[in-house]
């Protein structure tokens, strides 16, 4: 057998569907199996750019005017903590003639900042979500809804705790999760999901009147960041990845300041000019470590020794053992230099490199 095809095979990742997309299924499950009076095993469903998504139906209770429907949520081959949560739609029918509401039960978080387009102290579940749910009830129920109205409530048991997992406590939505989504399909590693998380935290800091945030690597680099810079949790903003993109909105949203924080291993990248730091190739480059170390007049054994090193880190502490002064402020002023233009020179920038204990190794910001 070639083992070409069978690594292709590895590399070809499944796709998913949102929250969004398992909620529309269930609610659609739920109006048709009051209309047929039988369990609906599978629904093909219209995503928002006009395709069908078949979508298999986990359970399916039902009487003469109302019914209980839900879906396991398969997030494909994307790491989401959702994945495999169960999401269930009660509908039933109201008195007001052609309206569909949508409401959030157990499970499904509130909001509680400005900033998301969403109203305060109503559940999170965003717009293209509900508008895939009235859009699919209509397909089936146009007959129902000349004499009714249609009301949906979505709910998630695990939802509570799976909430705190996700970045709705950063973002001001509490006691469950967010019924998500905008084209309904969950693209693996999602780049699209996390860029959205990253301006979605932006505007909830603008819309709290915050116009300086805190770009962090990673959950270890935003407590140690936390120590240096007091500011509201919603300020922190985990750009994983994704510098170049991060920075950049910060000068789309005219952010007046932005710190950028992290370890020697990311902030190499960054120093390197290195936009998404997670690109397959993307290693640490040695050689431009080596060249920084020969900048601060290391000698040739030092180099050879950065050359061969392992990871960033092994770096720092070749720099540390022989004494090497300037290193770590050069790493800073290229991560510096690098994020000022990815902002279009607009925004202000504080760089912090932090060791493994939390110490600032050294630091560039605006002169």
């Amino acid at each position: 057998m070639n083992t070409n095809i069978v690594e292709e095979e590895k590399t070809k990742l499944k796709t998913g569907y949102t929250t969004g997309s398992s909620a529309t299924a269930a609610s659609k499950a739920a109006l048709l199996s009051i209309i047929n009076q039988k369990k609906i095993e599978d629904v093909d469903i219209l995503l928002p750019k006009r395709s069908y998504v078949s979508i298999p139906i986990y359970s399916c209770e039902f009487g003469s005017d109302r019914a209980k429907c839900s879906v396991i949520k398969n997030g494909g081959d994307d790491p989401d903590v959702t994945h495999g949560a169960e999401i269930i739609v009660e509908l039933s029918f109201i008195e007001k003639i052609n309206e569909i509401e949508i409401d959030g039960g157990e499970g499904v978080g509130i909001v509680t900042k400005p900033g998301l387009g969403l109203e305060i102290n109503k559940p999170a579940i965003n717009p293209v979500p509900k508008k895939m749910i009235s859009e699919n009830l209509r397909e089936i129920g146009e007959e129902i809804l000349l004499k009714k109205g249609i009301r949906v409530v979505i709910s998630v048991p695990k939802g509570k705790e799976l909430g705190p997992k996700t970045d709705n406590p950063r973002l001001g939505i509490i006691n469950g999760i967010s019924i998500l989504g905008t084209s309904g399909i969950v693209i693996p590693f999602s780049t699209a999901a996390y860029a959205a998380s990253i301006r979605q935290n932006l505007d909830v800091a603008i819309a709290a009147g915050n116009d300086t945030v805190v770009l962090t690597t990673g959950g270890r680099s935003e407590d140690f960041a936390k120590k240096l810079v007091d500011l509201p949790e919603h300020c922190f903003v985990q750009i994983g990845d994704f510098s170049g993109y991060a920075i950049q909105q910060c000068g789309r949203k005219n952010i007046k300041r932005a710190y950028v924080v992290g370890f020697i291993g990311k902030l190499a990248k960054m120093a390197a000019g290195v936009k998404q730091t997670h690109v397959k190739g993307s290693k640490v480059d040695m050689s431009f470590l080596a060249e920084l170390a020969q900048k601060c007049n290391a000698n040739e054994g030092v180099i050879q020794e950065i050359k061969k090193a392992n990871t960033a880190r092994h770096v720092s502490e070749i720099i540390q053992k022989n004494k090497i002064v300037g290193f770590f402020d050069l790493i800073c002023s290229e991560t510096y230099k690098h994020m000022r233009k990815h902002s279009e020179e607009k925004v202000p920038i504080d760089v912090v490199l932090f060791d493994f204990e939390g110490n600032i190794l050294a630091r560039k910001s605006q002169e």
